[in-house]
């Protein structure tokens, strides 16, 4: 079959023959007197409508070009804004996802009442959840004592990192000052702080920070730390969050240091400060499987204080507690270091465990520390005195098989010791 041209191409190809080759023959046969003329009005009228057709259609081809490049405008606009959503709309579910893991959040930081459990639960929640486990995270307390930041807690990408600046950097200090949270992208370009004496003080490099007080209604606590090697790394929002976070983490550090207080006191004699006779045993208990177990000597020292019956007769009772506080406070001092644990049994009696020490040096610890006690002197009521004390000495496994064995013959040798004058040291 031959293919039929369309209607429309028909008519066009029809009429430019009528009008451009058959009426100008028609005109130039049967009117050739006046041919030239009629032939000129005739092309010079076609070539008007030509150029008005050619312009019309550039203008429209112009306009349809204008209207191309605002739609072309418009789309991109649209892209732009379909982006910007789509990171809106991430930025929103990561929100989410972020502040609905606040349950998460308040069971890990109080499934634990010890304050060093609770703290690393607080460090790790914010390291991975505010950090994504980039950078350095750190927890600094403050010390009842000095009043000062102390480093307590840290959480780093790379564990080779060292923080130097124990007690905190100037940023730290501007939290602990202002008591405010702070953020910064750049700390190159943070007029408010002093980046050459950050390099003295610490090598670690810090582009980026933010930080949030610790605080409750009660007390500033401390400060949890973010920081990157890499400048924008931390947003307004992961400042919010951290706030957050703080805001929780400090109820529970709170909740901590007073389940501490309260453990020591359970454990501690109110007087001395030294553990009760009940944590002792148990210690005790520890210490000498400890030993069986490393197959290494372990000593006891049972000591008793000389006549402390005429102290409390002659100056009172408060004189009595100033003697027994004088005296655990004297013995703290000379075992320091020695990983001694020292515990008040009653009354008067004091003992003292010395993990890794034989009969023989436990002997000559028990003897200095005779000699320093009868040298110390003590005022009571305006009369300068000292006292003196009897010491037993026993040892595992040379004395005795079980830690009950071993407070025993300790106990003997003290009596013994008593009984040979006072003042002295005797071995079981």
């Amino acid at each position: 079959m031959r293919k039929k041209f369309p209607l429309k191409i028909t008519a066009d190809i029809s009429l430019f023959f009528l009008f451009f080759i058959f009426l100008p023959v028609f005109v130039t046969v049967y009117l050739s007197r006046n041919a030239i003329k009629y032939l000129s009005v005739f092309f010079l009228s076609n070539i008007l409508i030509a150029y008005i057709l050619v312009r019309g259609h550039l203008n429209k081809k112009h306009r349809l070009r204008l209207q191309i490049q605002s739609l072309e405008e418009k789309i991109n606009i649209l892209t732009d804004e379909n982006t910007q959503e789509l990171r809106n709309k991430a930025s929103l579910k990561e929100k989410i996802r972020r502040y609905s893991s606040l349950k998460n959040i308040i069971e890990s930081i109080n499934q634990d009442l010890k304050l060093d459990s609770i703290a690393g639960n607080l460090s790790s929640v914010a390291f991975s959840l505010v950090a994504n486990n980039q950078g350095a995270c750190i927890i600094y307390l403050v010390d009842q004592q000095t009043q000062r930041l102390a480093l307590f807690k840290t959480e780093k990408e790379d564990k080779r990192l060292i923080v130097k600046a124990k007690e905190g950097d100037i940023f730290d200090a501007w939290v602990l000052r202002h008591i405010s949270p702070l953020l910064i992208e750049d700390t190159r370009k943070d007029f408010r702080f002093d980046l050459e004496s950050l390099r003295l003080s610490d090598t670690r490099p810090v582009a980026s920070l933010i930080g949030a007080p610790l605080i409750t209604d009660h007390r500033f606590l401390g400060i949890l730390r973010l920081d990157s090697p890499r400048p924008s790394f931390y947003s307004q929002d992961d400042l919010r969050l951290l706030v957050t976070i703080c805001d929780l983490g400090a109820i529970a550090l709170e909740n901590g240091e007073l389940f501490q207080k309260t453990e020591d006191l359970a454990i501690h004699d109110g007087l001395t400060q030294l553990f009760t006779k009940g944590y002792f045993l148990e210690r005790l208990k520890e210490e000498c499987k400890r030993s069986f177990r490393q197959e290494k000597s372990l000593a006891l020292l049972m000591l008793d204080i000389d006549h402390f019956k005429n102290y409390n007769d002659e100056f009172g009772h408060t004189a009595g507690d100033i003697v027994l506080k004088t005296l655990s406070s004297l013995v703290s001092e000379t075992l320091e270091g020695m990983n001694s644990v020292i515990g008040r049994f009653g009354g008067e009696e004091f003992c003292i465990i010395l993990p890794h020490n034989d009969k023989k040096k436990a002997h000559t610890i028990a003897k200095e520390l005779l000699l320093k006690i009868e040298k110390t002197k003590i005022t009571l009521r305006r009369k300068e005195t000292n006292i003196t004390v009897s010491i037993g000495v026993a040892a595992i496994p040379a004395d005795a098989a079980s830690d009950d064995e071993l407070l025993l013959k300790a106990d003997r040798a003290m009596y013994e010791a008593k009984h040979k004058g006072r003042n002295r040291v005797c071995d079981a």
